[in-house]
């Protein structure tokens, strides 16, 4: 076995299809369980019940299937934790200037 491949994370995520209940009607989507997992850590976060962020995912799409909004709203929701938690850093690591005034 080669050392470098020991350390590369797995490149598949096995997909999952769930049953989920939207307007009263029972619908599949399936995702890979990463994303699966990231909306049940995204939905634990905002304090909601798993459907009830599907739901809001759903309602808020602009085109697409379910599947892809999810992917999308995760890729989203974790640029925007990144760029959140980078902001202070990129303050912190500009130069200060100094007043001539």
């Amino acid at each position: 076995m080669n050392p470098e491949e020991s350390t590369k994370p797995p490149l598949k995520s096995p997909i999952a299809k769930r049953s989920v209940r939207l307007d009263g009607h029972k619908t599949s989507v399936s995702l890979e369980n990463a994303f699966w997992d990231a909306v049940k850590q995204i939905a634990a976060a905002e304090h909601i019940a798993v459907h009830e962020l599907i739901f809001k995912i759903n309602n808020e799409r602009k085109s697409g299937g379910l599947s892809s909004a999810l992917r999308l709203f995760v890729l989203e929701y974790y640029r925007q934790q990144a760029a959140a938690n980078a902001a202070p850093d990129q303050l912190s690591a500009r130069p200060e200037t100094k007043s001539t005034r």
